[in-house]
C-alpha cells in the first residue's frame, strides 16, 4: 500500500517561527501563524487536477514576484531607503504567497462549484 503525501502542505511549517515571538519580543513573527491555513492540505489528495491548479496558481505568483521586485526596488532606491534590496525582496515574496494563496481558493471554489451542477 502506498502512502499519499500532498506536500503542499508542508507550507505550514513556516508558522513554527511564531514561536519565537515571545521569547525574542518580535510581534511580527505571529504573521507567520497565517502559513497554518495549509494543513488543510495534508489531507487533500492529489490528483491531476489538483496539480494543474497547483502549477497555475505557481505560475501566476511567479510572474507577480517577477512584475513586482524591480518596481518596488526602485521606488525604494529613489526613497532613499537604506535597506532597499532586502525589503523589496521580502514584499514580493510576500505578494507572491498572497497571490498563490487567493488564486489557489479561487480554483478550488470553482472546482467545487463545478462538482455541486454535476
Amino acid at each position: 500500500m502506498k502512502i499519499h503525501i500532498n506536500y503542499l502542505g508542508f507550507l505550514a511549517l513556516p508558522a513554527l517561527l511564531a514561536i519565537f515571538a515571545p521569547l525574542t519580543g518580535n510581534t511580527g513573527l505571529y504573521g507567520f501563524l497565517g502559513f497554518l491555513y495549509y494543513l488543510r492540505y495534508f489531507f487533500i489528495l492529489p490528483d491531476e487536477l489538483f496539480l494543474l491548479q497547483i502549477r497555475k496558481a505557481a505560475t501566476a505568483a511567479w510572474l507577480t514576484e517577477l512584475a513586482l521586485l524591480a518596481p518596488l526596488m526602485a521606488l525604494l532606491l529613489l526613497l532613499k531607503e537604506e535597506r532597499a534590496l532586502p525589503v523589496s525582496f521580502g514584499l514580493s515574496f510576500a505578494g507572491a504567497i498572497f497571490v498563490f494563496t487567493i488564486y489557489l481558493m479561487i480554483l478550488e471554489y470553482r472546482e467545487s462549484r463545478g462538482a455541486a451542477d454535476d
